[in-house]
């Protein structure tokens, strides 16, 4: 009997990959396994974008009504950042639900995130991670994305997730963690059976 963990699987390339699918209990795979998937998590590099294969294996799985999630990576840079690479996505494979902005520090950094559901801020600046209330400017700057959100999630919440009918995007970043608890919660929405 094949453990659930190894059904779970990472897709995409980047040179952390490895690294990732140790922190999230993943499988690292470069194209869609054949054997049955419980959950598929997509690396979309802001830098690289998406391997040519995984866009078009992507119909496949959706097909199959396998519970994806994309992870963004590479927008620190600043030349496609967060949102465009959410737009990116939804022009490469479909439309993605962003449940979280990216916040930056002063100098630039991304450091926080914002909860578009809560409207709280998970600020990775520190060792520790914190969650505080955001300022109301933050409500101003996210205004039409909570509206966005809250359209998408209209029809059942993140169930719809669980049951492969919407594609969650998370922003996430190996240096500072940020975006590692979020996406450790969606992973948790999808049922283990022993």
């Amino acid at each position: 009997m094949t453990s659930l963990i190894n059904a779970r699987y990472l897709l995409g390339e980047h040179p952390l990959k490895a690294e990732i699918a140790e922190l999230l209990a993943l499988v690292p795979s470069d194209t869609y396994p054949d054997t049955q998937a419980q959950l598929l998590v997509l690396i979309a590099s802001a830098k690289d974008g998406i391997p040519s294969t995984l866009v078009d294996e992507w119909p496949q799985f959706r097909e199959k009504y396998i519970p994806a999630l994309i992870l963004i990576l590479d927008f620190e840079s600043g030349e496609v950042d967060f949102e465009d690479m959410c737009a990116i996505v939804g022009k490469m494979l479909e439309p993605v639900v962003a449940p979280f902005l990216v916040l930056h520090a002063e100098n630039g950094d991304p450091t926080a995130l914002i909860n578009l559901e809560n409207l709280k801020v998970i600020n990775y600046s520190d060792d520790k991670v914190i969650e505080q209330d955001s300022d109301p400017e933050h409500h101003d700057l996210v205004k039409e994305f909570v509206v966005e959100l809250t359209q998408s999630l209209q029809e059942g919440g993140w169930e719809q997730f669980v049951q492969a009918l919407i594609v969650p995007a998370i922003p996430f970043m190996f240096s500072n963690m940020l975006g590692l608890k979020e996406a450790k919660k969606f992973l948790d929405l999808i049922p283990s059976s022993s």
